[in-house]
């Protein structure tokens, strides 16, 4: 996703222009355009022209709309929106109030007014336009005087940066070849600074033919402890070395298929997600008192300041009812206040689909409160 403009009051109302260039990115952009929003972007309308004689033609024109949005749904084999809503602004061919649905599509910008940006709206626009936000995984694929430094997401491998350094062959009373890996070794350590988040990255892929890969971590090791980086150091457990036969980035796949790897990668973004709600289950059948699901019980968690890991679904977000997405917004909030964790969960995936099974959100507690077990028995008891 790319961010065009940001115009916003701070009262949080105003508008942000974005671009989905990704198949990720439409996702991003069905959980941001809400009912009630106003969306700006071009379109093509059907109009109906009459000639002198009294003839009719039809021809569709591309004009740009801005629709007071009532509905939004999601094409994921298409990859696009379709938007119905009302005109919002007068235009020479769709009177004011007349029905108009806009396919959004990929590459093509739009504007999206709401009247109070939100927590939860302007997080998801930051890590759609952030690559570096949201790639659990970092590789290096190099072979001598070449790297690409590469970032990889759930749908997608960016390359970040490419490195070049002409590494003359090694002769006898010569230092050149020695300096000159001294420096491509610097120009890919420096690059790893500039790009790699890791707050973010769990697993930095290193992938070689020969010795390449290990001269690299011996570097960065030294340069660590040289320059007293102590990010870099305990980043370093971080590193996995691997072999792949050249440092184009075609090589990454070799090295994403070492099965050396697979355990790492289960550190990622995702297999954290499932790994939580797993772990909720199992906490939900032999410690009940420290596990809850339902709006109600898990605020009433939040209220004792006992939620430890908060699991909600992004399909909460897109409630149509603005009182009811706000409860859940102050929720998540409040949590986050108190140093709990959230985790927000794609609807798009199996665990995001077992969770909206438990009303889209559940939480795992630092301590057991029983006494939330009781708001079961009023919740039957007033259903009965």
């Amino acid at each position: 996703m790319r961010q065009t403009s940001r115009h916003l009051e701070k009262d949080r109302s105003g508008s942000i222009g974005l671009v989905a260039e990704e198949a990720e990115d439409m996702w991003h952009a069905y959980n941001l355009i809400a009912k009630g929003d106003l969306l700006r972007s071009t379109t093509l309308r059907r109009v109906v022209t009459q000639s002198s004689t009294g003839s009719t033609d039809k021809t569709s024109v591309r004009i740009t709309l801005t629709i007071a949005v009532e509905s939004v749904e999601f094409d994921a084999q298409g990859c696009m929106l379709r938007i119905n809503g009302r005109n919002a602004e007068e235009n020479k061919y769709v009177k004011m109030g007349g029905y108009h649905t806009i396919d959004l599509e990929l590459n093509r910008p739009f504007t999206l007014t709401k009247e109070e940006w939100d927590t939860v709206a302007l997080e998801r626009v930051t890590s759609a336009c952030d690559v570096g936000a949201r790639a659990d995984i970092a590789a290096i694929v190099m072979e001598e005087g070449l790297a690409n430094l590469c970032l990889v997401t759930t749908n997608m491998t960016i390359v970040r940066q490419r490195i070049e350094v002409n590494v003359p062959r090694k002769r006898k009373g010569s230092s050149h070849h020695e300096k000159a890996v001294a420096k491509y070794l610097d120009h890919v350590y420096q690059a790893i600074l500039k790009h790699v988040n890791f707050d973010v990255v769990k697993v930095v892929i290193v992938a070689s033919p020969g010795f390449y890969k290990e001269q690299l971590l011996e570097y960065v090791k030294a340069t660590a402890v040289r320059t007293d980086n102590r990010a870099m150091q305990q980043a370093l457990p971080k590193f996995l070395l691997v072999h792949c036969s050249s440092g184009q980035k075609h090589a990454l796949a070799e090295a994403l298929a070492d099965p050396t790897i697979q355990s790492r990668l289960a550190e990622t973004k995702f297999a954290q997600e499932v790994q939580q709600l797993s772990r909720f289950y199992a906490t939900l059948a032999q410690d009940p008192a420290k596990a809850f699901y339902g709006f109600r019980h898990v605020a009433a968690a939040a209220e004792r300041a006992a939620v430890e890991t908060c699991l909600v679904s992004d399909e909460l977000f897109r409630a149509a009812d603005v009182a009811k997405r706000r409860q859940y917004i102050a929720l998540i909030e409040q949590v986050r206040a108190q140093g709990g964790t959230v985790l927000i969960f794609s609807s798009m995936h199996n665990s995001g689909e077992q969770l909206n099974q438990l009303t889209g959100i559940a939480a795992i507690l630092n301590f057991a409160l029983p006494e939330l077990e009781d708001l079961e028995e009023e919740d039957a008891a007033a259903a009965a």
